[in-house]
């Protein structure tokens, strides 16, 4: 297969598998998304949502969070990892779109940027996931599969973002994103698959026997 022949059989084989990809993480509306998706770097989605019920019973929006003081935050979500950091970052962009946005989550990209630990990730995963915005956010599970089915080189997530903007419809960006990390979290993990033992991959290169070494998020 060629480029072209991958992206349109990759797609069509990810939307029988995965025909309405339901959103990981646990949320009744863009804010308890924008803290969820927060929480879940560098650490799991299932224990997130395992940790998020307890957070948002104490506040599930920014006027309430904003009261609640830091301490008590990390002490609750010390086991999503980086307790410190999320803790503040949780209560200031909670005063910050208080002051700033009138209490409400912003539909900008640049906007969602400028909260603190909010990175271009998190900001496009709530764009895609709150406000329906096309946007293709590229965590570490897209990235490598990006390159085992080399549709990128991998030099960055930026660039695996870009190409496969570049790659696939913009209709289709919300959708696929969710349908890449739950095949890569079932069938192309970095331990089941190295490129040549999942279906995609040998569909893909029938022919291929090395390993596929692929760069790092």
């Amino acid at each position: 297969m060629n480029k072209g022949e991958r992206v349109v059989y990759i797609q069509k084989r990810l939307a029988e598998l995965y025909p309405d990809p339901p959103i990981p993480l646990d949320h009744k509306d863009s804010y308890t998304l924008l803290v969820s998706v927060l929480l879940s770097a560098q650490c799991t989605d299932a224990r997130v949502n395992q940790i998020t019920p307890r957070l948002f019973a104490l506040a599930d929006n920014p006027v309430s969070m904003a009261k609640v003081p830091v301490p008590e935050i990390e002490a609750i979500i010390r086991a999503c990892g980086l307790g410190p950091q999320k803790a503040k970052a949780i209560s200031q962009l909670s005063h910050i779109l208080i002051e700033q946005h009138g209490g409400v989550v912003p539909a900008s990209l640049e906007d969602l940027e400028r909260l603190p630990g909010v990175g271009h990730k998190t900001a496009q995963v709530v764009m895609a996931q709150a406000f329906g915005i096309p946007s293709f956010p590229v965590d570490t599970h897209i990235h490598r599969l990006a390159q085992r089915w080399k549709l990128t080189d991998g030099r960055s997530v930026t660039q695996t973002e870009r190409d496969l903007k570049r790659l696939f419809p913009e209709s289709s960006w919300n959708k696929l994103h969710l349908q890449i990390i739950f095949y890569a979290r079932e069938f192309c993990t970095a331990h089941k698959c190295d490129g040549t033992v999942c279906e995609i991959c040998r569909t893909c290169f029938p022919e291929r026997v090395k390993a596929v070494l692929t760069k790092k998020a």
